[in-house]
């Protein structure tokens, strides 16, 4: 009991409280937490803590002083942007497929599949434009430097347990909003363009690839919006781990899986040949998002290997026929 009562007279004076200055002040003060900082006031004194407006994060150095971010997204920021685009595309293009249910392209499906691309291009280039500096096909960010960049919202400071300071800002600017905007873009440029193509060339099954893209842009923009921090650090393992998946399942569905088959039908029919080639380019995507390409000469040879696990697959599959297992 004597123990007990020392440590509750003794324990607030050996913890000292957090202490910074509260309200405006004539110099960009420290301010608790990570993302908590200042802002310039007209009449010459710097604002209350509280969140840096849009564009603006707090500096490095020992003050609070919200700076405007000056940097330009490096190479894999632009790799993530374009899975972004790359995973929307995929989306319609899996889609019109599926609505389709043709084992062959035709004209009328070729063009649905064009015009998923148009639109993309076009959503993206309307993004480009919007984002500042607006007008230019460049951008204006925050380098991102940490996952806890991506969710300031769980980084509100509670100095002393006295009051909490909401400091929820767009630390990362602009690599997660902008990829709302491209989502919402995507939309509208789709119900612009898609309507009148799928009612002239596929009237049944074409407006069904226009719900299901209703379905799905709501689904992508919920899982940006809680797993886009994530996404953006693991997304080229997600492609290369996709990719191998849906190579394996592509051959899987073939009934005749004997190596002379895969072979044949692999090269000889046209559809095969695209999507044996669209996962080939994934790989090779990732590949290139994983290495940067920081050894040229090194990682670009990585390339030449995209072509092994469909190898793999085919050569292995005899292997793996359920009618040679035996319980016996």
């Amino acid at each position: 009991m004597i123990d007990l009562f020392l440590v509750t007279i003794l324990l607030p004076s050996l913890v000292g409280s957090y202490e910074y200055d509260k309200g405006p002040v004539s110099h960009p003060a420290r301010c608790p937490g990570l993302y908590c900082g200042r802002q310039l006031l007209q009449n010459g004194n710097w604002s209350s803590c509280g969140a840096c407006p849009r564009g603006y994060r707090r500096g490095k150095d020992f003050d609070s002083e919200c700076v405007l971010c000056q940097h330009r997204p490096q190479f894999y920021d632009w790799m993530y942007l374009s899975f972004m685009a790359l995973v929307a595309l995929v989306m319609h293009w899996f889609c019109i497929d599926t609505a389709a249910k043709r084992r062959s392209f035709c004209k009328e499906v070729l063009i649905l599949h064009l015009s998923a691309f148009v639109e993309i291009t076009t959503a993206s280039v309307i993004t480009l434009l919007l984002v500042e500096p607006r007008g230019e096909f460049s951008i204006r960010s925050c380098k991102a430097e940490h996952l806890s960049d991506w969710y300031t919202l769980f980084h509100n400071p509670n100095p002393n347990y006295e009051e909490t300071l909401h400091c929820t800002q767009e630390a990362v600017f602009p690599l997660y909003t902008m990829v709302f905007i491209f989502f919402a873009l995507c939309v509208v440029v789709m119900l612009a363009i898609r309507p009148w193509l799928a009612g002239r060339f596929l009237p049944k099954q074409g407006k069904m690839s226009i719900y299901a893209a209703l379905y799905f842009f709501p689904i992508l923009a919920l899982i940006q919006a809680v797993l886009g921090g994530l996404i953006y650090y693991s997304f080229p393992y997600i492609v290369i781990i996709l990719s191998v998946l849906s190579n394996a399942a592509h051959f899987a569905f073939k009934l005749n899986q004997s190596m002379k088959s895969l072979i044949v039908t692999t090269f000889t029919d046209v559809r095969n040949v695209v999507i044996l080639v669209g996962h080939w380019a994934l790989h090779a995507y990732g590949i290139v998002a994983i290495t940067q390409l920081q050894q040229p000469a090194f990682h670009g040879s990585l390339i030449a290997l995209v072509p092994l696990p469909a190898a793999f697959y085919i050569l292995t599959a005899r292997f793996t026929d359920p009618r040679k297992l035996h319980t016996d």
